[in-house]
């Protein structure tokens, strides 16, 4: 008899450290899928943020304003920064993330014609900043418009 209520004690310790262990286990993984909508939240921000700059930069260097050549690399590091967050961003992004790759390549390989093109590339920027789907087609018009095998 003594041992059957050592037995059905240990039995429900036993049972109450379970259920314990499996809230905790809950709440742990609400916490982290909190914490990851939280980071691609910050991603998010964070990639606007950066294309805002390089809508502000080309701005500037369409109006001449000093050495163009600085604020041609002053736009491509706001777009390869703008194309690493977007890479970070997940969630059905990836049409997103190959346009804004397309144009981060354009502008190191073809700095003679895009520096003709940041115009439109404001544009698309500036409409991807105020999140209309047209600023990824605008993006990807200006791509397309690159002669691929000229310098």
């Amino acid at each position: 008899m003594n041992q059957e209520k050592i037995l059905k004690r240990r039995f429900i310790t036993i049972l109450i450290l379970w259920v314990i262990t499996l809230i905790a286990l809950l709440v742990f993984i609400g916490l982290y899928i909190d914490e990851t909508k939280s980071v691609q939240e910050t991603y998010r921000k964070q990639y606007k943020v950066e294309l805002s700059h390089a809508s502000k930069e080309i701005e500037s260097y369409l109006l001449n304003e000093g050495d163009t050549e600085l604020r041609y690399k002053r736009i491509l590091s706001y777009v390869t920064c703008a194309n690493s967050y977007a890479f970070l961003i997940d969630e059905g992004f990836a049409e997103e993330q190959k346009v804004i790759n397309e144009v981060n390549t354009c502008l190191i390989k073809y700095p003679e014609q895009m520096s003709t093109k940041l115009e439109e590339l404001k544009q698309a920027f500036d409409d991807i900043g105020a999140d209309l789907d047209k600023g990824y087609e605008e993006a990807q018009a200006v791509v397309d418009s690159v002669d691929k095998l000229g310098y």
